[in-house]
């Protein structure tokens, strides 16, 4: 997901007594716009760069099984989204735009920093009908196999189609066969640096909860109410979130695991590390501005200016919080609820979960409850439009979030990850929603900017819709190139630039309206809150987009599937299922974009 902020805000200052004409511009703009360009720039090459590891890092580092692993990548995304609601309030009531980034940008380059120190690899071992046994891994010719050590004896692990685990002897023949659900994989992991790595998420959770609505919001600060060069400036903003995550996707990734291959990189630690100095480079710029961001983001008027650091020290008790919620999460047991009621459900879930989903099915009708009772009948239908979408929202980004989890370990297990004859890793592959969306980001702009002239561009359910159906699309583009592997089971690397290529177009339907959006259909009253529900809709997805990859989790041994044939036909299973669900629900939203239009009361 690349991140798209918002033009509209109703709670910025009036700045209107600056005449744009008398300003030093750049390109136009204010020339403040290049400081805090630069600053997000860097603050997103940090933020995608770890991303772009993270789950490779939990199942090849650590050990952890694929379930363990998105689950956690799921509730780390889920935070990052949750976070900014507190973060914003606390900057517009106390410590002003600028603390907060600068706060924030600290915290989560020590959060990077930390990830560095991720100790000796988990040793892996398996456990045959409750007999624990060690696993060694020998590497020849580039190939990678794990073996059972049994006394003296050395037995090769080869995953069977019908999920038993054949040991194989010398001679290549099995000697053993495990029934099905017999055997279990797990890491030896040390207890001190799991626990420091659960701390250092918690700690760019904290962190980019007041950096991230924080920024955008010095960015409304260059511009005088109705200043036209408003949503171009965001627009030029926007292209250096995009270029962060370009470059950061490729060189992290690089870094951390080197070139399949060819080079075995520097170690995790290395890509951690140059995350962290391209957060510590987006702290310097806000830090040491040379008073080209006085008078921006400064500390609301009244606020004592002792109360900051009670206000840091509050921030903090965030991380062991969190933590308690990451050890929830790890420790829960797989849910057997959803068949259930929706209550049952809810209360099966880990405690992220619950306060996550809990909170959001009771804000939603309960905000509708409220509009009914105290707007006009107006007001309500136009707040109808709004829950509706952020509703249909949930469903995209739960979806479209795989990038980082299920589709990510597709590319390590199931992709030939060569690009014209050169190999990638799998992280890097996470490049091209970037690239692709910096490359037609200004073509569907200009698309709309036709379209609206002409009276022809499509309403906002409508965008909704084609999204959905187009991140389905994907999926199915990419089980369709599944078809026409080899004998090695892997598919195509252009078969998942495919994907990502629909993805990103999908995305530019619907992200770059959804904030502006809710601003225009919210009663003026809530407007906060309403922006509140939408990130709340965001980080519930990312919360479900885990649990999602969950359900495509497969059978590994020390981070490495067992049988590629099973990996390739569990991710096709479960791509094609959440595909159908996907086009279903876009037809679905366009069937119903007739009523919402006329809900929204002319709003585009």
């Amino acid at each position: 997901m690349v991140d798209t902020p918002t033009a509209d805000n109703r709670a910025e200052p009036d700045i209107s007594h600056v005449n744009p004409a008398d300003e030093k511009t750049w390109f136009g703009h204010p020339r403040q716009l290049a400081r805090l360009f630069t600053t997000e720039m860097w603050e997103r090459f940090g933020y995608y760069g770890m991303r772009a590891l993270l789950t490779l890092y939990l199942t090849q580092h650590f050990l952890f099984g694929d379930r363990a692993a998105t689950g956690l990548y799921g509730g780390y995304t889920a935070l990052v989204y949750l976070t900014p609601l507190v973060g914003g309030y606390l900057a517009d009531q106390y410590l002003g735009s600028k603390r907060a980034v600068k706060f924030g940008a600290i915290l989560m380059a020590l959060g990077y920093f930390t990830l560095c120190f991720g100790g000796e690899a988990a040793k892996p071992y398996a456990t045959i009908d409750g007999q624990r046994y060690e696993v060694s891994v020998e590497r020849a010719n580039g190939v990678e196999t794990r073996y059972i050590v049994d006394g003296a004896a050395k037995l090769a692990i080869k995953g069977n189609d019908d999920g038993t685990v054949a040991l194989l002897g010398a001679d290549g023949q099995p000697a053993r066969t495990i029934a099905k659900g017999g055997f279990a994989s797990d890491g030896a992991r040390s207890p001190f640096y799991t626990t420091l790595m659960l701390i250092a998420l918690c700690m760019v959770s904290v962190g980019n909860g007041f950096f991230k609505p924080n920024i955008s919001t010095m960015v409304g600060e260059l511009y005088a109410q109705g200043d036209r060069r408003r949503d171009s400036g965001f627009t030029i903003f926007y292209m250096g979130i995009n270029l962060g995550s370009l470059l950061s996707q490729f060189l992290c990734p690089l870094l951390a695991v080197g070139i399949p291959g060819v080079w075995d990189g520097l170690g995790w630690w290395a890509g951690f590390g140059l995350a962290a100095v391209g957060m510590l480079l987006s702290w310097v710029l806000v830090q040491f501005d040379g008073g080209r961001l006085n008078g921006y983001g400064e500390q609301p008027a009244g606020q004592p200016a002792n109360r900051t650091l009670g206000i840091y020290a509050a921030a903090l008790i965030g991380i062991p919080l969190f933590y308690l919620l990451f050890v929830n999460l790890m420790n829960s047991a797989e849910s057997t609820a959803g068949a259930g009621s929706m209550v049952a459900y809810v209360l099966a879930l880990p405690l992220m979960g619950k306060l996550l989903f809990g909170t959001f099915i009771i804000a939603v009708p309960g905000i509708l409850i409220w509009s009914f009772v105290s707007g006009s009948r107006t007001e309500f239908q136009m707040m109808l439009a709004a829950m509706v979408l952020i509703t249909f929202n949930v469903v995209f980004w739960t979806l479209f979030e795989q990038a980082g989890s299920s589709l990510t370990l597709f590319a390590d297990r199931n992709t030939d990850l060569h690009v014209f004859g050169y190999p990638i890793s799998a992280g890097q592959t996470q490049t091209f929603n970037a690239l692709f969306i910096v490359l037609f980001a200004p073509i569907m702009a200009a698309m709309w900017t036709k379209l609206a002239a002409a009276g022809r561009e499509p309403s906002i359910p409508v965008k909704f819709g084609l999204a959905l159906m187009g991140v389905g699309a994907g999926f199915l583009f990419l089980v369709w190139g599944s078809s026409f592997v080899g004998p090695d089971f892997k598919v195509g690397i252009w078969w998942l630039a495919g994907l990502y290529l629909i993805h990103s177009l999908a995305e530019l339907c619907i992200s770059p309206v959804g904030l502006s959006m809710i601003t225009k259909l919210s009663i003026a009253r809530i407007v906060g809150l309403m922006m509140g529900v939408w990130f709340l809709s965001i980080s519930v997805a990312q919360y479900f987009a885990g649990m999602i990859a969950q359900v495509a989790s497969v059978e590994t041994v020390g981070g490495q599937v067992t049988n590629l044939k099973v990996s390739l036909d569990t991710y096709n299973g479960v791509f094609t299922l959440i595909a159908e669900w996907a086009i279903g629900l876009g037809i679905v939203l366009l069937l119903l974009s007739w009523p919402l239009k006329k809900w929204m009361h002319g709003v585009k």
